[in-house]
């Protein structure tokens, strides 16, 4: 199993929260999403077939920025 954390700037809310890890847990082969609004982070359990790209992608589709 492999730990991503994805630095993200945009949330702000409960509302916001939802749609990340809806969006993230929606991926297969992610096992478990935890955002942290007040560290702007995201936490990703997945899989090795999931890629930083996937990951990406899912939260940038709800609205968010992804910081490298």
């Amino acid at each position: 199993m492999n730990k991503t954390v994805i630095k993200v700037e945009g949330m702000s809310c409960s509302h916001c929260v939802n749609s990340v890890e809806t969006a993230v847990g929606a991926i297969d082969g992610v096992s478990g999403v935890a955002v942290d609004l007040e560290g702007k982070t995201v936490t990703v359990d997945h899989d090795s077939s999931v890629t930083l790209d996937n990951l990406k992608d899912a939260i940038e589709g709800q609205g968010y920025d992804v910081v490298d």
